[in-house]
């Protein structure tokens, strides 16, 4: 999807996908260390008002400015603070050594951004610094209950593996679940779900 249409979806009332974390996230937000995390493709916010409230100084990046300001309005509404980066995640550049936990919950990209962005993160991270993804794989195509259509923007633990060295993966699978997460995601969804962490 191109920004435009994200800034059309985000410009909508309401939350497109709702305002309450992802379900996989909210199970494993308790292996994330103490200290900063960055969530990527934070659309909303709805996942980095979650973190906050855990007490993480939380930096949002979007592409979609609109999707921005409704993260910074659902943080102000629930007494939290979050900082937010509008930015394409082709061009984004993550700090090394930074990062106590960083966060991709249906981040969807293509091969040529995903892995170079994916390196980054490997180096962003802390020692001891948690990575958490849910993202569709290919089975999805045949649910049709969300995601892209694309299926080179879909995910395996094959990709995940092979683009991630230098992370010990913790919890890694490839699952079919029901996934209730506002307009767009609904239904019995074909995931991936990773905890890897930085040595």
């Amino acid at each position: 999807m191109d920004l435009q249409r994200w800034e059309d979806r985000y410009s909508q009332p309401g939350f497109a996908y709702g305002t309450q974390p992802n379900d996989f996230l909210a199970s494993v937000a308790a292996q994330i260390p103490e200290g900063p995390v960055l969530t990527l493709g934070e659309g909303e916010g709805r996942n980095a008002v979650f973190l906050a409230g855990l007490g993480h100084d939380v930096v949002a990046v979007d592409q979609s400015e609109r999707g921005l300001a409704k993260a910074r309005r659902q943080a102000e509404e629930r007494g939290l603070r979050i900082q937010t980066q509008q930015a394409d995640l082709a061009h984004y550049s993550i700090q090394p050594g930074q990062w106590a936990g960083i966060v991709s919950i249906f981040c969807h990209l293509p091969p040529s951004i995903r892995v170079p962005l994916h390196a980054a993160i490997v180096e962003g991270l802390r020692p001891g610094g948690v990575f958490v993804l849910e993202a569709y794989t290919p089975l999805q195509l045949t649910l049709g209950t969300g995601g892209p259509s694309s299926s080179e923007l879909l995910l395996t633990l094959e990709n995940l593996s092979n683009e991630l060295h230098g992370l010990e993966f913790i919890e890694a699978r490839e699952i079919q679940r029901e996934v209730r997460e506002g307009t767009y995601h609904t239904g019995m969804a074909a995931v991936v779900q990773l905890v890897a962490r930085r040595p």
